[in-house]
């Protein structure tokens, strides 16, 4: 059993700081309780009163005559540390701190929450929050949050906002059949992490799905791989707020400037198996149908409508979700055409031209078809139904009525989902037309909107689609390979975090990185026109190898396209003389120059994508993937994963950028190697993970061609390493 299963379903509750005022938690709670049907012992303590709502009240916790498993806890902030060790002395399970001013206030509230913490781990009690909206669960009808008019049903809550949780709860309420199991307000996450909530609800049966408002994360890292074991028995719908997040204006790398809070959260929690809810109107929505439905088996959708008008936006809206339109065998089309007019679309989407003006009961008789046809993994009714009554005449409301029963049961007898979208679907529960309210009733969520109809399909494919992917479990390790060892050393000995390009280009080789082309540095002008030589006479490309130098071309530290021995010369001189007047102005010194490096010019052709990995303060390293070059931090088509990676994370990479389509060739040019790019991010990944000194590392522009890839620039930056290292990396 979940260790904070007795914490949700408590036995008895003590209610410390009770109170005779109804506008106080103390007295609120106890009215809940009540009211909802507690079965369990309620205590109220407050040694200035005898009773409370009916109920006995005590001095101290000491006093309660029976075992205590759940307290909430309505004193200030600077009673906790002896509440809580009175909470140990009774052998309270769990604490629900209501109070503010603690971490969240400043030093004095974090030194206070450190004293309660402390405590709490010393008596073995766990605590939920500090500055948390409370907690309930309706199927313990234990209440301690004052909501009203909860119903039960199969829907955990996490929520950093209790308003968030308010109007998720007051929505729930207007559709009328959306039922919650357990709401945790997660307030300071002092003590039980986010991950610990997530295991809960994995583990309870009472609930299905969980929705999760998230602010942020004190242990992404664990969260990830909680989220990644319970998102495949469970769908988890999370809403990240933050998604203006203006990102580390401090990075040296175009990775660390594009890795903004969002960005990132976004592509990790997506890779662990979240549902992501992009509007706050749609959080409950998803919920709903994840909890109603079953996955989908594949993205093959059939459109019933009774209008060209919604068909065509059907289509449109499941295209744009990536969803399939279904292809319906001959013999599907054939039966539709023997009950439909002539005029009918019986091609997906169906379009009933009239077919159900007289007779909805046909809407039965075409789902009957449609779910029987083995390329039709979902099916999607739109238009008037449920409001024939409404609009034509209410002799059609009985059999329509009917219609929903045969289409309800036909969904379980399928196994296939079907959602409604109605025009008449905006009313609430109590007064929308009986064919909808009734399907509603029998398992078939009804939705307003078209696009949010399809969304909740997208998430049913979603779902499906994680259950069905290879399991990870996020804890594989690269190989430390020795030659970067050396290099690691040779950084801390002289206090630099920046790696140098050709140490950078040995790592990514001994990491199974394939560089495209010999590269070797030259000291002296003499030595790069013999490094020249050396590589065939062919055009090359030079760069200057400076640890105090990160961006290249910024410095007029790279020439291009250097064809013959003479240009060669000249261009080592013009690159040590830029470097060192952009050292004396930007760092008030001579850079130190290791040399230029001298390279074979890439292959023309190529799309430019940029391929790094940062260290999130909270997710840990993760890789970016997506259009490369100089406008990079211009478009920012950029998404991300957490390492280590999986070959199906890193296709799912290269799918995700907005411009996909360019990799898969445009205007006759050929498509990208998109193996090779997946196995260079595996090979990034391998590497990253091994070192974790790796801070930053950039790989802008990679080209990818129709065969191969080539790496045109490479930089790596390390963890902080000796007096100064902060300095190199700002540039200063």
């Amino acid at each position: 059993m979940n260790p904070l299963h007795a914490v949700f379903y408590p036995s008895s509750i003590a209610i410390i700081g009770a109170s005779k005022d109804p506008t106080k938690r103390g007295f609120r709670s106890i009215q809940k309780l009540l009211e909802d049907g507690f079965t369990g012992a309620i205590y109220p303590v407050n040694p200035k009163e005898a009773e409370i709502l009916g109920l006995r009240a005590y001095a101290s916790l000491a006093d309660i005559p029976g075992p205590v498993d759940l307290a909430l806890v309505c004193t200030p902030a600077k009673t906790l540390p002896d509440v809580i060790a009175q909470c140990g002395a009774k052998g309270v399970k769990g604490a629900v701190v209501l109070a503010g001013g603690f971490a969240e206030a400043g030093a004095e509230g974090k030194q206070l929450q450190e004293q309660m913490v402390d405590e709490a781990m010393r008596q073995g009690v766990r605590i939920i929050g500090p500055n948390t909206s409370g907690v309930f669960n309706t199927h313990a009808s234990c209440n301690i949050v004052g909501f009203s008019n909860l119903k039960r049903g199969g829907i955990g809550l996490l929520s950093q906002s209790g308003n968030m949780a308010l109007s998720l709860v007051t929505e729930a309420q207007a559709n009328g059949h959306i039922g919650l199991s357990t709401y945790v307000g997660i307030g300071n996450e002092a003590d039980v992490r986010f991950h610990e909530y997530l295991e809960y609800f994995r583990d309870d049966a009472n609930t299905r799905v969980v929705i999760a408002y998230v602010e942020g994360l004190k242990d992404g890292r664990r969260f990830l791989d909680t989220l990644r074991r319970v998102a495949r028995e469970k769908p988890v719908v999370i809403y990240k707020s933050g998604r203006t997040s203006a990102g580390r204006s401090s990075a040296q790398s175009h990775t660390g400037a594009l890795a903004g809070d969002y960005a990132v959260s976004e592509g990790v929690l997506k890779q662990a198996g979240a549902i992501l809810a992009h509007k706050s109107d749609e959080i409950l929505s998803l919920a709903e149908a994840l909890s109603l439905l079953e996955p989908m088996a594949s993205r093959g959708v059939a459109v019933l409508a009774d209008g060209g008008g919604h068909a065509t936006i059907a289509a449109d809206a499941l295209t744009e979700r990536g969803l399939n339109m279904a292809p319906l065998s001959e013999s599907t089309r054939k039966e539709l055409a023997a009950i439909l007019p002539a005029s009918a679309a019986v091609a997906n989407p169906v379009d009933v031209a009239g077919g159900t003006d007289s007779n909805p009961a046909v809407f039965a008789d075409c789902a009957c078809i449609l779910l029987a046809d083995p390329a039709v993994d979902a099916l999607l009714i739109t238009g008037l139904y449920g409001g024939y009554g409404v609009r034509f005449s209410q002799t059609l409301t009985p059999i329509e009525v009917q219609a929903s029963e045969r289409i309800a049961k036909l969904h379980r007898e399928s196994g296939k989902p079907v959602l409604v979208h109605s025009l008449y679907g905006s009313l609430y529960a109590d007064l929308r037309p009986r064919p909808l309210a009734l399907i509603r009733e029998l398992g078939i969520p009804v939705y307003d909107s078209l696009e949010l109809a399809v969304r909740c399909l997208q998430a049913l494919a979603e779902f499906g689609e994680g259950q069905r992917r290879p399991a990870s479990s996020g804890d594989a390790r690269g190989a430390r390979t020795r030659g970067f060892e050396k290099v690691l050393a040779a950084c801390r000995r002289e206090g630099r975090a920046v790696v140098l390009e050709p140490e950078a280009r040995q790592a990514l080789e001994e990491a199974g990185v394939q560089m495209p082309a010999r590269a070797i540095v030259a000291a002296s002008a003499d030595e790069a026109v013999n490094a020249f030589n050396t590589l065939g006479g062919v055009p090359v490309a030079m760069k200057v190898v400076s640890a105090d130098i990160i961006h290249k071309t910024d410095a007029g530290g790279v020439k291009l396209a250097l064809a013959d021995a003479a240009g060669v010369r000249n261009a080592f001189a013009e690159i040590i003389a830029s470097s060192r007047r952009y050292g004396e102005a930007h760092l008030g010194r001579a850079p130190a120059i290791a040399g230029v490096l001298v390279t074979p010019m890439a292959a023309k052709g190529g799309i430019e994508v940029i391929i790094g990995v940062v260290r999130d303060p909270s997710y840990g390293p993760v890789l970016m993937f997506g259009l490369g070059g100089i406008l990079v931090e211009v478009l920012k088509d950029v998404v991300f994963r957490s390492l280590p990676l999986t070959p199906d994370d890193a296709r799912s990479m290269l799918e995700d950028i907005r411009a996909s389509g360019i990799l898969n060739g445009v205007r006759g040019a050929a498509p990208t190697d998109k193996d090779a790019l997946v196995q260079l991010m595996l090979g990034i990944s391998d590497l990253c993970t091994a070192f974790p000194e790796i801070a930053e590392l950039d790989l802008n522009p990679v080209l990818a061609y129709p065969k191969g890839v080539g790496i045109l620039d490479a930089r790596i930056l390390l963890e902080e390493a000796g007096a100064g290292a902060e300095a190199q990396r700002s540039g200063k």
